[in-house]
């Protein structure tokens, strides 16, 4: 698993639940839930910081420490989950997911449906994350709607819905044009239509936003091929060859020249 994309699925967690506040009346009770809050918030960060660390029981422990002071902090339920994932654990992963969706309704859920979701399209459980997905994608205020939305489409592709998918990803691109990942999938869904004019243009579009990955070097060749572009193919292929000579893409690239 990636611990870059837990420590952004909690940040995106903190920023929800910071922004709220602490209680500011100084009274006695109130100075107590000041005094949680922050200790609350403080495990919250703490746990975070493990896990980018990959500090697994140090993590735990401040989740659980969160839990103690809250026990429906949808976040610290949260970040039990992603460690367990993390773990391997995928049960217990999941009851920490269902934990953190029925806790704190002030909380908004999507960043935790798009976390589940994740888990579960790992899983090859792809009707259930197509589940998640969607409703992290149709919470308007998410700031990371257009990364649910191509999970939108790529489930829906496993699940053999093209219409479905192409939908999805160009709803991510209309929401965010430099999506990377929605351009790449359009692309490779265009091609696959042998509507090579529309991938070269999705192609072009990925180039531009992020850097080339073996998949998009790979559709590269076979695109600027056939429109005849010798110069650019063989720019593609070289870097094919310099940039991942181990990919299953560079292989399948010497078997198409060894047919043709």
């Amino acid at each position: 698993m990636c611990l870059r994309w837990f420590s952004k699925a909690f940040t995106a967690v903190l920023v929800v639940l910071f922004a709220s506040g602490c209680v500011t009346n100084m009274d006695s009770s109130a100075k107590i839930r000041v005094d949680e809050r922050q200790a609350l918030e403080a495990n919250i960060r703490l746990g975070m910081t493990y896990l980018q660390q990959n500090k697994r029981e140090g993590a735990i422990r401040s989740f659980a420490k969160a839990l103690e002071i809250d026990k429906n902090s949808a976040e610290a339920y949260l970040g039990m989950a992603l460690i367990h994932q993390l773990n391997g654990e995928i049960k217990e992963a999941e009851t920490n997911f269902k934990k953190a969706l029925k806790s704190r309704v002030d909380f908004s859920r999507a960043t935790i449906q798009f976390s589940y979701g994740r888990m579960l399209f790992e899983q090859e459980r792809y009707k259930d994350a197509l589940t998640q997905f969607e409703a992290a994608a149709a919470d308007f205020a998410y700031q990371k709607r257009p990364d649910a939305l191509v999970s939108v489409g790529r489930t829906s592709l496993a699940l053999g819905d093209k219409v479905r998918a192409r939908g999805a990803f160009e709803h991510a691109l209309n929401l965010e044009t430099r999506q990377a990942e929605a351009s790449l999938e359009l692309a490779d869904l265009s091609f696959a239509e042998r509507d090579y004019a529309s991938a070269k243009k999705h192609l072009d579009q990925f180039s531009d936003a992020a850097r080339h990955t073996p998949r998009s070097l790979w559709l590269g060749i076979r695109i600027e091929r056939i429109f005849g572009n010798k110069d650019k193919e063989a720019s593609y292929a070289l870097a094919l060859k310099n940039l991942y000579p181990y990919s299953q893409e560079y292989l399948d690239y010497k078997r198409f020249l060894e047919q043709n």
